[in-house]
């Protein structure tokens, strides 16, 4: 029997849910956890190392690097093949500002990978 994943922390819920390529036929739609796009956001957007960003979401700098590639690795696929990008599901609670944990993630997602 899996261990249990420990719950995510994110800073919010994303205000854009979906990205649809524009001028092409659609090819389908991949999904990304709320809690890979957080990784992107505290890496790429806000440029925190591994470990900063790993403290910030509470897992282990190896667990936040997989999140990281995962994530990296679904956005790459809805760019080059022209998918639809949707966000939604995972394991995560928001941080509210004050640093409180507030209960929100669902399991699940239709990502087939159990996020």
């Amino acid at each position: 029997m899996p261990r249990p994943k420990k719950t995510r922390m994110v800073s919010a819920y994303p205000a854009i849910v979906a990205f649809v390529p524009e001028g092409i036929a659609i090819r389908g739609e991949v999904f990304m956890s709320v809690e890979e796009l957080e990784a992107i956001r505290l890496s790429d957007f806000e440029h925190m190392d591994q470990e900063t960003a790993a403290v910030m979401m509470g897992v282990s700098r190896h667990t936040y690097g997989r999140i990281l590639n995962n994530a990296r690795s679904t956005a790459a696929q809805a760019l080059i093949t022209g998918q639809i990008l949707r966000i939604e599901g995972g394991n995560y609670e928001l941080r509210s500002p004050g640093g409180h944990r507030r209960h929100q993630g669902g399991r699940g997602g239709r990502n087939g990978r159990g996020l």
